[in-house]
């Protein structure tokens, strides 16, 4: 299976998370392929001290980075327009990865599955 990492993952796994350590060795030992966004990179290096990013791209390494086109981004504007329609909040990054793993026909790997359960993407948790 595909799988996206949302930032809350990667900054759990940072910060030592055991489930989320533990959901990564499985990433690789079951045979799944993991992506990144520019949106998650950017999410987790703004929260990030100096010191730290090397960590980060040590994480960033056996990952593929993805940049989805147009199409991506169109869909990921409808999702956050039905989600205002029915008074929900789906913020632009949301969106985005969302829409990232279904160009993909991706899971977002994830603790925030509330917001991401507003689009119709798998949701994989830990």
């Amino acid at each position: 299976m595909n799988l996206v990492v949302d930032s809350s993952f990667v900054i759990d796994h940072l910060l030592g998370d055991l489930s989320a350590q533990a959901r990564w060795w499985r990433v690789f030992d079951g045979g799944e392929r993991p992506f990144v966004t520019e949106i998650v990179v950017c999410e987790v290096r703004a929260g990030l001290r100096d010191q730290d990013v090397p960590d980060l791209r040590s994480f960033l390494g056996p990952i593929e980075f993805v940049q989805p086109g147009p199409d991506s981004a169109m869909q990921a504007g409808a999702w956050r327009r039905e989600a205002h329609r029915r008074g929900r909040h789906l913020s632009l990054a949301d969106s985005l990865i969302a829409s990232a793993a279904e160009s993909l026909g991706a899971a977002v790997l994830t603790r925030n599955v509330r917001d991401f359960a507003l689009t119709p993407v798998r949701i994989e948790t830990y």
